[in-house]
């Protein structure tokens, strides 16, 4: 984040703090219920946002050096992530081009060759078909070149590991990732290694997971026995950069600062800074660590969700900080967004039961409206297509 930038963001919070007012966008907001239930709405946004937008299936650590591989599911489809023998990462869909069985079986490993389990077709880690039993007399006229893995856009940035799941297709990562490249950069996720994984069934729309995280209004009611009381009651900023989203929720520490130490302000020591990339990965920024999560929706009511504390190999934010340091903020952070998950899931058989038509976005829930719009926009523009 650039110093000014911080710095306008520390003020802007401060100013709203002394006028006892939120963060106000110009209306209140009706968002319609079938939009979190409904099985037509659901196919839509797999349709035009999860099949055609990146996902962050994995950390780079985790295809560490030429050979390693990771089988993984992105928007319900079975990938294989590899790094090839020129280090370049790689995804596939996990199908054998023969029949359709499944090529990969371990969750991980490292080798540059796959051999399908049903008839032995192999495949190297760059997805060409370099073996088949009985090819030349059994295929004659088929061309093993063309019937590779069926390959998917991928690319590694920003220390994660990003995969479209369109197979076949291409995708410009830099110009999508590109108003927010910088911060994102700045964080140092390629050097930061994971210290706790937890993975996560909810019986929520992915949309409810993604907004409760978004907007301050509950945390004094929802959280009051975690973060609550260490938070600003309803306030916070966002600011909309394409379609992803930068969220500034402050501590209460922040009204302490004093223009005269105004040098050795920073905003990550007083505030949450939650980055929404657009549609499922959020990074939640604390002070010396970041809080990776990426979802997995599955139906208008299901979503798997990873959660996972990227914290520095070495350096100052390192120092004196071992396991049981970042296993225990690990667990405070699960602890927090737990209770999130059990309101949503509440939230979900709420909506099911049809007492509401639709939800009411206040003024100072604005970032849940840009959302939205987001989410919007993407399948106005597929369906128009």
């Amino acid at each position: 984040m650039e110093r000014t930038t911080e710095l306008e963001l520390i003020d802007e919070l401060l100013e709203l703090k002394a006028a006892k007012s939120p963060f106000l966008d110009e209306q209140v907001v009706l968002s319609p219920v079938e939009n979190y239930v409904s099985d037509e709405q659901f196919k839509r946004e797999q349709m035009a946002i999860f099949r055609q937008l990146p996902h962050s299936p994995a950390h780079s650590s985790e295809l560490d050096g030429a050979g390693a591989f990771l089988r993984c599911e992105v928007a319900n489809l079975p990938v294989l992530l590899t790094r090839d023998k020129q280090g370049v990462v790689r995804a596939f869909l996990n199908v054998c081009r023969h029949r359709g069985a499944r090529l990969v079986e371990e969750d991980a490993g490292c080798k540059h060759r796959f051999t399908c389990p049903y008839h032995a077709w192999t495949y190297a880690s760059s997805g060409e078909l370099v073996g088949a039993p009985h090819f030349e007399s059994g295929f004659e006229g088929v061309d093993k070149s063309k019937i590779g893995l069926k390959e998917l856009p991928a690319k590694e940035a920003y220390g994660l590991i990003w995969v479209v799941p369109d197979p076949g297709g291409t995708f410009d990562f830099d110009d999508y990732f590109a108003p927010m490249a910088d911060e994102i950069e700045s964080l140092g996720m390629a050097n930061m290694v994971i210290a706790a994984d937890d993975r996560i069934e909810s019986a929520a729309n992915w949309k409810i997971i993604v907004e409760g995280g978004i907007e301050a209004y509950h945390f004094r009611v929802a959280h009051r026995a975690t973060i609550g009381p260490y938070f600003e009651d309803n306030l916070s900023s966002y600011r909309a950069y394409g379609p992803h989203m930068r969220s500034v929720l402050p501590r209460t520490t922040m009204a302490s600062l004093s223009d005269e130490d105004r040098e050795q302000w920073h905003v990550r020591d007083h505030a949450n800074v939650l980055y929404t990339l657009f549609p499922t990965t959020q990074l939640l920024v604390q002070q010396d660590h970041v809080v990776w999560i990426t979802s997995q929706p599955s139906g208008p009511g299901q979503t798997g969700l990873r959660l996972v504390t990227l914290v520095p190999k070495s350096g100052p934010l390192a120092e004196g900080k071992d396991d049981a340091y970042w296993r225990h903020n690990h667990n405070i952070t699960m602890m927090t967004l737990e209770e999130d998950f059990e309101i949503g899931e509440g939230i979900q058989a709420g909506l099911a039961s049809g007492a509401n038509d639709v939800l009411t976005f206040g003024r100072f829930e604005g970032a849940l409206n840009q959302f939205n719009r987001t989410i919007d926009a993407y399948i106005g523009k597929s369906e128009a297509a």
